[in-house]
């Protein structure tokens, strides 16, 4: 369902409400029938601030066990247990489960964002620091920001070349 704006569903839950088919609804909103379903369920348990997505939802470790163990465990529908706990759509908690199955029963969250490609260490001064430990320090800042100064040199110059050599084979 998230091809759909925020007012396309409010539209499809009202006039799914005022008596138009699901079927009329998934022609003219080019869905599928289950999703519509779906949609109107998920507002008619949580009302319709459940679909702002102004920011998405996350879902701890103990959350996520918790839900696929309902469906696990205790054996209840996986739509019902969706609309339940408010999921954007059913699939995900499929995604859910078959990750969880691959591997090996565990949940394993991923980490979002991108990975750093330097490692910055930062070497922070003691309280009771002498003027010789100082100068150390301060050197050591000044050997790793020259090094780094260089590499992004070295970089620059490598990417340039690769520049020079796509402009020549045109």
């Amino acid at each position: 369902m998230s091809k759909l704006s925020y007012e396309d569903k409010i539209n499809i839950y009202t006039k799914k409400k005022n008596g138009i088919s699901r079927k009329v609804l998934s022609r003219e909103y080019k869905i599928n029938e289950t999703n519509i379903q779906y949609l109107v369920r998920l507002i008619d348990k949580h009302g319709i601030k459940i679909l702002r997505t102004d920011n998405n939802r996350k879902f701890n470790k103990l959350k996520k066990e918790r839900i696929i163990n309902r469906i696990l465990l205790n054996n209840e529908s996986l739509i019902f247990v969706a609309v339940d706990e408010g999921l954007s759509s059913p699939g995900m908690l499929c995604n859910w489960i078959r990750e969880y199955k691959n591997m090996g029963y565990n949940i394993v969250e991923r980490k979002r964002g991108r990975s750093p490609t330097m490692n910055k260490k930062e070497i922070k001064p003691k309280k009771n620091e002498t003027i010789e430990e100082k100068v150390k320090r301060l050197e050591k800042e000044n050997e790793y920001l020259k090094a780094e100064i260089e590499y992004s040199k070295k970089l620059r110059a490598v990417v340039q070349a690769r520049k020079n050599q796509q402009q020549k084979k045109k």
